[in-house]
């Protein structure tokens, strides 16, 4: 199968939701929900049942986290690099500057699952897991650092964390799971990625009114044409397997999640330029991706 067939349907039913919520007149209530519902619920369903029976190991776990790190740390740094270069409005650069390592988890996993089915969107969600806590830290703390210990919180109670960390403990420990429960996870799971992108869709918006052309530039550079770098030679210095490289690859090349733009507002950032770079990136992406996948490493 060609790279582009393999990322045209994640991106069909980002479309999709797009036009339910812009065009068809599906309310903003329901994509809430819905959204709720895949974050609270269904997501965790399925990275929990993607490690809990993966053939992982705590070594391999260990390296796979280093890598991850570096791969952050590179992001963050080169976000950061545009206050000196660019010199752009302090509060403009704090929010959009977690579009250039936030990730969107919806679209990685789905993607893992076509590029290597099972053990592809195990190590994704091993990767996605140990991220999650580094990117919302490193965003809390370019919006404004008094929020950590309410955001401490928040990450420790995140849901993505605990799936994922239950899921480890549940295969390292050799724990055994009811046959009957493991396949209704695996059957929540299955509905998540599809809901997912749906809300992906729907929360598109390019109306930022953008006053820097610049920024918005270098973010999305960051997050789609230089970590994608950066994880190659991180994969090639670190002589990671080479699925672990092909994750880690497609990892680097997602576009930001919608939460970068739910954080902005939420703590008095500028929320529609947020938008727009998030959406932008999003639909870049699509060119983006393929071109990555087909270089990387086979």
């Amino acid at each position: 199968m060609s790279v582009l067939l393999l990322v045209l349907p994640d991106f069909l039913l980002i479309g999709l939701g797009w036009v339910l919520y812009h065009r068809l007149g599906f309310s903003a209530k329901f994509f809430q929900d819905t959204e709720r519902l895949v974050y609270f619920v269904l997501f965790p369903a399925l990275l929990f049942h993607a490690t809990a029976r993966a053939p992982l190991s705590p070594s391999g776990a260990m390296v796979l986290f280093e890598a991850t790190a570096a791969l952050l740390a590179c992001g963050v740094g080169l976000a950061w690099l545009a206050v000196p270069i660019l010199r752009p409005d302090p509060i403009d650069h704090a929010s959009t500057a977690q579009c250039a390592y936030r990730f969107n988890t919806y679209i990685g996993l789905s993607m893992a699952a076509a590029l290597a089915a099972g053990p592809g969107q195990a190590t994704m969600a091993v990767v996605a897991g140990f991220a999650v806590p580094f990117v919302n830290m490193a965003a809390v703390h370019a919006l404004a650092r008094q929020q950590h210990g309410r955001m401490l919180g928040e990450i420790v109670r995140n849901p993505f964390i605990i799936a994922t960390v239950a899921g480890l403990t549940f295969n390292f420990l050799a724990i055994p799971i009811p046959a009957l429960l493991y396949t209704v996870l695996g059957r929540l799971g299955e509905s998540a990625i599809v809901m997912g992108l749906l809300c992906v869709g729907a929360v598109l918006s390019l109306s930022g009114g953008a006053r820097d052309a610049g920024l918005v530039t270098w973010m999305i550079a960051v997050r789609l044409i230089l970590s994608p770098i950066a994880a190659l030679v991180i994969g090639w210095a670190m002589h990671l397997p080479l699925l672990e490289r092909q994750m880690l690859l497609l990892f680097s090349a997602l576009p930001a999640s919608s939460s970068a733009h739910v954080l902005a507002n939420r703590m008095g950032g500028n929320g529609r330029l947020t938008a727009m770079v998030m959406s932008l990136g999003t639909l870049l992406s699509a060119a983006t991706i393929p071109f990555w996948l087909a270089v990387g490493p086979r």
